[in-house]
């Protein structure tokens, strides 16, 4: 006769709460994440456009925008300091939401020109489709609230979801659409053994997680 395997339940991780009504929040399940009892979430705190806005000037695009670990909130601007002409490159100083110069941008000369900048605050790749762009001109890129929805803690992420802020206390299918739901997300003691990470976790993102918990009041004992 085969063996079963019983799935956790809360108590297997939850060992104390200072209250369900201090500890606990309902959170938004973001669309397309299934979540199992005890994940490990982040939350969606950042929204960062994929392209940027020509704000002044008629020619070019600004594409491939992604965020970094250490991007602002706010408007990024990309202006240009050396126009682009036949045998010219374009020259595009990135300046981040506080003012701060995080680099120059070049692109080659020519109305087919393209250039990228790589910054742990911010990516992107500016191109003429036709025509140049004129001294002064600039894209803005910019960085706004997200939807402040829960979902999988990934490490990989940019948009604040790679931030440990909880874990749920039920699974919750969301592979239809957002679902309510509830979240340990301060004050309490746990099991840490029985949470459930995402798939290749190490164990050093694990013990940069917990400590994230832990700033929150979450704090880890070990299984008697």
């Amino acid at each position: 006769m085969g063996s079963l395997t019983e799935e956790n339940r809360l108590n297997d991780i939850l060992k104390w709460e200072a209250s369900n009504l201090y500890s606990r929040e309902t959170v938004t399940v973001l669309s397309g994440e299934n979540l199992a009892l005890g994940a490990v979430i982040g939350k969606v705190t950042k929204s960062i456009p994929t392209a940027g806005t020509l704000e002044s000037g008629s020619n070019g695009e600004c594409t491939g925008v992604a965020g970094g670990a250490k991007t602002q909130f706010g408007t990024y601007k990309a202006t240009c300091i050396t126009a682009n002409a036949v045998d010219t490159d374009g020259v595009w100083r990135i300046e981040a939401p506080d003012g701060a110069v995080l680099g120059d941008l070049t692109v080659t000369m020519g109305t087919s020109g393209t250039g990228s900048f790589t910054d742990p605050q911010i990516n992107l790749t500016i191109s003429y489709a036709a025509g140049y762009n004129a001294i002064g001109d600039y894209f803005a890129i910019e960085v706004t609230q997200g939807s402040e929805k829960a979902a999988a803690i990934d490490f990989a992420a940019v948009d604040g979801s790679q931030n440990a802020c909880g874990f749920v206390i039920a699974a919750y299918d969301a592979s239809g659409g957002d679902v309510e739901g509830v979240a340990i997300v301060r004050d309490a003691i746990i099991d840490a053994d029985n949470l459930v990470w995402p798939d290749g976790a190490t164990a050093d993102q694990k013990a940069a997680a917990l400590a994230e918990l832990k700033a929150a009041g979450i704090i880890t004992r070990l299984a008697a």
